[in-house]
């Protein structure tokens, strides 16, 4: 008798446990899935659906530029999921990818070694996880990025951390997130704790703020924005919007990481952008990394 009610004492408490982490998880998964739905509707036919959706263009543009029926993962390339006349860019560009050089810079920048005789390696086995970021840290009780653990290696064995935007940080980026796409990895973005789903909400609530004296949001050009035109330009929507970073953006002429891009949105808001490695940025791409669960790492990519 003793024994059974051992038993089921310790099976009710992982079930508790389970329970508790998947309510964690619960309002995330459902705003995902609901921004799911809204894109996939959105974009199920933009001329059908100009008078919702798209009012300053015209049936005909739609009908000629605009591609249909699109699902969930084809996002994962931005706007060119939908823009016929970017995408046939976008897919000349890639015949010839202009980021494989940042690759094999940062091939070499992850074996060589450290004054003390460690290296980028020693701190980061397993490149196939990028996916995976940012991540909690129950040790020191703070969200990590790929960028700040990269730094934190450093000054770890002692090295000066590298720049957060681009140069040998997003070089070996680069090598980094093309590991986890050549291992067919996908985004892993965990919420299993009060502290996760609180950073998720905090990054939730900057996206969707205005700020500036615009008065913009994140979610302004990205979500009910998206396919909009800005000059020559066609906003990317919000999914899939870090799957493909760093990217080399035509503009920038060199590889950038996601901090670049995003503190440039915020500057265009007519805000200043937080710091690079401070929790407001990284819960910033917290969101966004679990808005893309599920979609492929595709990174490094080029962007206009």
């Amino acid at each position: 008798m003793l024994n059974k009610l051992v038993k089921s004492t310790i099976i009710l408490a992982l079930t508790t446990t389970v329970l508790s982490a998947t309510n964690f998880n619960a309002g995330a998964e459902k705003d995902r899935l609901e921004m799911i739905k809204f894109f996939e509707a959105k974009f199920d036919d933009p001329a059908k659906n100009k008078d919702r959706f798209f009012t300053y263009f015209t049936e005909e543009e739609l009908e000629q530029k605009y591609d249909k029926n699109l699902k969930h993962m084809d996002f994962n390339i931005g706007s060119y999921a939908y823009s016929k006349d970017a995408r046939s860019q976008y897919e000349a560009l890639k015949e010839m990818p202009p980021y494989e050089d940042a690759i094999e810079k940062g091939e070499v920048l992850y074996t060589k070694k450290f004054a003390n005789g460690n290296s980028l390696q020693s701190c980061f086995p397993d490149l196939t996880n990028a996916g995976t970021y940012p991540y909690y840290d129950t040790k020191t009780k703070k969200m990590v990025s790929l960028t700040s653990t990269i730094n934190d290696c450093l000054r770890a064995n002692g090295e000066k951390e590298w720049g957060t935007k681009k140069g040998p940080m997003a070089e070996f980026q680069a090598y980094w997130v093309n590991e986890s796409k050549e291992a067919g990895k996908n985004f892993d973005i965990k919420i299993n704790s009060k502290a996760e789903k609180e950073a998720y909400e905090r990054g939730k609530e900057y996206y969707y703020t205005q700020r500036g004296y615009l008065k913009l949001s994140c979610a302004t050009c990205h979500v009910q924005g998206s396919g909009q035109r800005v000059r020559n330009e066609v906003l990317s929507p919000l999914l899939g919007q870090v799957t493909h970073f760093p990217v080399l953006r035509l503009k920038w002429t060199d590889i950038g990481t996601v901090e670049r891009r995003l503190s440039g949105c915020v500057v265009d808001q007519g805000q200043v952008p937080p710091k690079d490695e401070s929790q407001t940025m990284i819960e910033l791409l917290y969101f966004l990394a679990y808005m893309s669960n599920g979609m492929p790492v595709d990174g490094p990519d080029v962007r206009k």
